[in-house]
C-alpha cells in the first residue's frame, strides 16, 4: 500500500513547501506589532488629553500607523501561508488517492495476468499429455524414414533442425560448423531423399498431419 509520509520538523529546512518556521516568525512579529500599536495608541490618546506638542503627537501617530501596517503585513502573510498549506494538503490527498487507485488497478491487472498464465500453463500441460504419444510416434517414424534414406548422423541432425524451422546460418551456429558445410549436408540429404528443398522436406513429414482435421470437418458437415 502506498503511503504519503508527512513532513516532519526535522526535515522542514530542506522542504520548500514547509512554511511553519515562517508562520512562527510572522506570529511573533504580529504580536510585537499589535503590542506596539496598542501601546502607541494609548500614548497618542494621553498626548491629546494632556496637550503635548503636535510634533510629539505626530511621532506617536506615525509609530501607531507603522504598527498597523506591521499587523496588516504579518496577518496577510499568515493568511497566504495557511491557504498555501491547505492547497498543498489537498494536492497531496488527491495524489495519494490517485496512486492508491492506480495501485488497485495494477493489482487487479496482475491478478488477471496470473490467472491467465495459470490457465495457459494448464492448457500446455494438457496438450503435452494428449500429444505426448503422438509426438513420440512421429519422432520414431521420422527416424525410421531417415534410416530408409540412409542419411548420415550429420545429415539427420541437419534435417531435424530444418524441420524445426532453423535457417542454414542458424544451424551452422548450433552445430559449430561453417554455413557452407551445412548447405552441402542439406543438399546431400535432399539428394538421398529425392527432395529438392526445405518445403518438400516439411511437406513429406507434416502435410498429412492436417488430413484428420479436414476429414473430421467433412464428416461433421456430412452428418449435418
Amino acid at each position: 500500500m502506498l503511503e504519503v509520509t508527512p513532513i516532519s520538523p526535522a526535515n522542514s529546512t530542506s522542504n520548500p513547501t514547509d512554511d511553519r518556521k515562517e508562520r512562527s516568525l510572522m506570529v511573533a512579529l504580529g504580536f510585537v506589532f499589535v503590542g506596539m500599536t496598542i501601546l502607541t495608541g494609548f500614548d497618542v490618546a494621553f498626548d491629546f488629553q494632556e496637550g503635548i506638542s503636535l510634533k510629539h503627537q505626530l511621532v506617536g501617530i506615525s509609530v501607531f500607523f507603522v504598527g498597523l501596517l506591521g499587523v496588516a503585513f504579518t496577518g496577510r502573510r499568515l493568511v497566504r501561508s495557511l491557504k498555501r498549506e491547505r492547497v498543498l494538503r489537498r494536492e497531496v490527498e488527491v495524489s495519494a488517492a490517485r496512486w492508491q487507485t492506480r495501485e488497485r488497478e495494477l493489482k487487479a491487472e496482475t491478478a488477471a495476468l496470473a490467472k491467465q498464465l495459470a490457465i495457459t500453463e494448464q492448457e500446455a500441460h494438457r496438450w503435452k499429455r494428449e500429444a505426448g504419444e503422438l509426438l513420440a510416434g512421429l519422432g520414431v517414424a521420422i527416424d525410421a524414414q531417415f534410416e530408409r534414406w540412409a542419411l548420415t548422423p550429420a545429415e539427420r541432425e541437419v534435417a531435424l533442425l530444418l524441420l524445426k524451422g532453423l535457417s542454414h546460418k542458424e544451424i551452422a551456429g548450433v552445430r559449430g560448423v561453417g554455413e557452407a558445410t551445412v548447405r552441402q549436408q542439406a543438399q546431400g540429404m535432399y539428394r538421398k531423399a529425392g527432395l529438392s528443398s526445405r518445403n518438400d522436406l516439411a511437406a513429406f513429414f507434416l502435410e498429412d498431419l492436417l488430413l484428420p482435421t479436414r476429414n473430421s470437418d467433412a464428416t461433421r458437415a456430412g452428418v449435418q
